[in-house]
């Protein structure tokens, strides 16, 4: 059908030349994809991700894309895609966007696994790598903003479980010089293999999500290549037969400007929120205001001393699953307003150490944990645009001191400098990888457009 919201998707992504993205586009989608590469190296060293690799090599098959941290081992395109996804998200470390997904996680491996799927003599270059990554991007961004709900904190499904995977299967549609009916039933395809519950967040279930959403978003867009079709309507609004509709109680979609003078990238907006430390974004503004509060508390007291705190009050937004008074794993852990705050004012800040099984269970920090009582102010709401974080110390001296924070670091209005991304970078990266390694990766990023076969990345 002509003139259709899902038709005018599958326009766009056919139509998008790389002249259609800005520098500022550019310059941000090459920060994120070099985050994402660097968030999956570290995400290689987990149990989670050794797990989703041992059952991934039960198959036999073609296996001719790389795995994160994983020198000489190769998988089947899909199951690379759903291992480095899964590696991605393994620690909460991937970036966010509003309204809230992980953008990064559910696109970049399935174009590294089939940029190295690809005959030699088709291989994609950079260029056309950096242009399928922003297709994917902007396809997550669009669909979002057909929804008021998706704007807050989700309480239903895990978002890059639903708009990754259709970002997923835009993104290698285009790498893969789909038709426009193909890119459309790719969408389609991908509408049925999408979807999953936040009641497995804050479990080893969780990066799944991602690693799912990269997988099957290739093998949507694998799917309609080969000729499989699907609902031509899947993004249009139609009554009485949800389409991409099931997943939001407020749909309304509108149709895609094509790519050009008019329309303008989602990117070119808003940039992208990376995170300092490994957990849930919410956590990122009462770390801040705990280390603020903890200043405040050393300059006070001359140390910083528990003993002398009477009660710990956090004033954050109404998020159940988020909201974990005592977490017993470090997945819990990295989804606990609690565990967060009182962490970054017993050590003075959050990292990768923090979420050991050490850490976690320290009687020390249990007492703080004992001391912690949760507000819910009416004006601090479950939205990643709008919230923030309050922590209050209550002295038996009857002093209270207090930190907040409405922005952090990292944070789509106060984003890492550069200096910033990069040492994070080269942090993750160390823990699999040679130095030379960390600073040819850097370099191939950082001139990706010139780069003339994107599966050397």
């Amino acid at each position: 059908p002509e003139d259709t919201v899902t038709s005018s998707f599958a326009s766009f992504i056919r139509a998008a030349r790389p002249e259609h993205l800005s520098q500022t586009v550019r310059q941000r989608s090459k920060r994120m994809i070099l985050d994402s590469i660097g968030v999956g190296l570290v995400g290689s060293t987990t149990r989670v991700f050794d797990i989703a690799l041992r059952y991934c090599r039960l198959y036999s098959s073609v296996a001719v894309s790389s795995v994160y941290g994983k020198p000489g081992v190769k998988l089947s395109p899909t199951l690379a895609a759903f291992t480095n996804g899964v590696a991605t998200h393994s620690m909460d470390f991937d970036d966010t966007w509003h309204p809230a997904t992980h953008p990064s996680g559910a696109v970049l491996p399935a174009l590294l696994a089939a940029s190295q799927m690809l005959p030699q003599n088709t291989k994609p270059n950079g260029l056309d790598f950096l242009l399928a990554f922003n297709v994917g991007l902007e396809v997550q961004g669009r669909l979002m903003h057909f929804s008021t709900e998706a704007h807050d904190i989700p309480k239903r499904f895990h978002p890059p479980s639903v708009v990754g995977t259709l970002g997923s299967a835009a993104a290698t549609a285009k790498l893969l010089s789909l038709s426009s009916a193909q890119c459309c039933h790719a969408l389609g395809i991908a509408a049925s293999l999408a979807g999953a519950p936040m009641a497995n967040a804050a479990t080893q279930a969780k990066p799944l999500h991602v690693g799912n959403a990269t997988r099957l978003g290739l093998e949507a867009a694998l799917l309609a290549g080969r000729g499989m079709e699907a609902n031509p309507l899947i993004l249009d609004d139609i009554p009485g037969c949800s389409g991409f509709s099931a997943f939001y109680s407020v749909y309304q979609p509108k149709p895609l400007s094509a790519p050009g003078e008019h329309h303008e990238f989602l990117l070119e907006k808003q940039d992208i929120a990376f995170k300092r430390f490994p957990a849930h974004l919410g956590m990122h503004w009462v770390v801040d205001a705990a280390l603020s509060v903890r200043n405040l508390f050393i300059n006070y007291a001359g140390s910083f001393s528990p003993s002398l705190i009477r009660t710990i009050v956090l004033k954050i937004p109404v998020s159940k699953y988020i909201n974990r008074p005592f977490p017993s794993s470090e997945h819990q852990a990295r989804h606990s307003f609690q565990f967060n705050a009182c962490a970054a004012l017993l050590d003075g800040e959050v990292g990768l150490g923090s979420f050991s099984e050490s850490s976690i269970h320290r009687q020390e920090l249990r007492e703080l944990l004992d001391k912690v009582v949760v507000e819910h102010p009416e004006d601090n709401v479950a939205n990643f645009d709008k919230m923030y974080g309050e922590v209050a110390l209550l002295l038996h001296s009857g002093d209270v001191l207090t930190g907040k924070c409405d922005t952090f670091y990292g944070h789509w209005r106060k984003p890492l400098s550069k200096e910033s991304l990069l040492k994070k970078f080269r942090s993750n990266a160390s823990h699999v990888l040679p130095e030379e390694k960390i600073e040819t990766i850097i370099t191939l990023v950082d001139n990706l457009e010139s780069l003339s076969d994107s599966s050397q990345l």
